[in-house]
């Protein structure tokens, strides 16, 4: 029956994280406006779930983001939308599979990362305030560096074009697209994973009695 209650408490939990991505993913909450650019925020419930939930919640929260961003591109097309919509492929089925990729699976990896690293964070002891700002940093650069890193390695010729570039353009443009965005999201996503997650963890042992109960058995062992 504890498993049973225990297993529905996660989807529940993990089915009110996805509806603050889809949230944030389809309002203008979802931007932070910077003094030269805009940092997504989307990624930081997919982090933040990761750390709570786990990593299999953070596959599903990233799933979830990918999916939002795939639909989002689809209806509202930008320059870019052909390496993140697979209706929008300009290279046939094969093009249509790498957009899925960097839509869908670049995304998945963000919760699986931070998930995992939380867990490797908490064995070596790491204090949670350090451990959560680290694990929000990680799980940004993680979002920006494989998307941008799949675009230029997948689409360089598309996003030449795009750009009116030559391809061997293509890997500055990307660098300053990490740089200049992927750093201050990451820093951004270090402070908002670190205040909110502090106070989610220090909230959950009133929210859930049983895990407060667990935790102090296995400090008295």
């Amino acid at each position: 029956m504890n498993n049973k209650k225990k297993d529905i408490r996660w989807i529940v939990s993990v089915a009110l994280m996805a509806a603050i991505v889809v949230l944030l993913a389809n309002t203008p909450l979802g931007m932070i406006q910077l003094p030269i650019i805009k940092a997504t925020t989307v990624h930081i419930p997919v982090i933040i779930g990761a750390v709570l939930l786990g990593p299999l919640a953070g596959a599903i929260l990233g799933a979830t983001f990918g999916v939002c961003s795939m639909v989002s591109n689809t209806f509202a097309p930008t320059l870019l939308s052909f390496a993140f919509s697979p209706f929008l492929s300009t290279t046939g089925a094969l093009g249509a599979v790498k957009a899925v990729w960097i839509s869908v699976g670049c995304r998945i990896l963000i919760g699986v990362a931070a998930g995992w690293l939380w867990i490797l964070l908490k064995k070596v002891k790491v204090p949670e305030p350090v451990g959560l700002a680290i694990t929000g940093f990680v799980g940004s650069m993680v979002n920006t560096i494989c998307v941008m890193g799949s675009i230029y390695f997948l689409f360089a010729q598309q996003y030449a074009q795009a750009k009116e570039v030559a391809v061997s353009a293509v890997f500055g443009l990307v660098m300053t697209t990490v740089t200049a965005s992927g750093i201050p999201e990451a820093i951004a996503a270090a402070v908002l994973v670190d205040v909110i997650g502090f106070a989610l963890i220090k909230a959950m042992p009133r929210i859930m009695p049983e895990k407060k109960k667990r935790e102090s058995a296995a400090s008295a062992v």
